[in-house]
């Protein structure tokens, strides 16, 4: 082989290797691009359990994402706070940590409801405060369950107005 071709083949592999860190980098970034959190349905109901010594930066995070929801220049961010409530269970899980359950109805189709990204959109200054503390306090989701609502036990049906005849 000459001293050409051993160049031309070296650098064949080089850019070959090169073309192959290149798709394995396009598939990181694929990886870990966030992905939105959607419900299906018009009520969703979000359970998480939270450090039991962390309630409190729990629930001012919390209370972070409702400033952040309300004063968004996002419409849907407004329309997500408007049906968004927190409940802390009294009773703590068996493990200790404290479940909250997010009573999410209705809830706007399409809309992102990924807790951190709304806090970095709406915050951008505070993220890496907003992420520990929101981090250390985390524990684990326990459960979601989303569907449509049938029936509601405050209201009255429907009234119907049919035509009546007499005879």
């Amino acid at each position: 082989m000459t001293w050409r071709a051993g160049v031309r083949a070296a650098a064949l592999v080089v850019l070959g290797a090169a073309a192959g860190l290149g798709d394995r980098a396009v598939f990181a970034q694929t990886a870990a691009a966030p992905q939105k959190l959607t419900f299906d349905g018009n009520v969703a109901l979000w359970t998480m359990a939270v450090k039991p010594d962390k309630t409190a930066d729990f629930e001012k995070v919390m209370t972070k994402l409702r400033d952040g929801l309300l004063k968004s220049d996002k419409p849907e961010r407004r329309q997500e706070a408007a049906g968004w409530r927190i409940m802390r269970i009294d009773k703590p899980l068996p493990d200790g940590n404290i479940a909250y359950v997010h009573i999410i109805t209705p809830t706007v189709a399409g809309a992102d409801y990924t807790i951190m990204q709304t806090l970095y959109d709406e915050f951008p200054d505070e993220r890496q405060q907003l992420y520990e503390m929101y981090r250390g306090a985390f524990a684990q989701n326990l459960s979601l369950a989303t569907g449509t609502l049938v029936l509601d036990m405050a209201r009255p049906p429907a009234a119907t107005t049919t035509a009546s005849t007499t005879p």
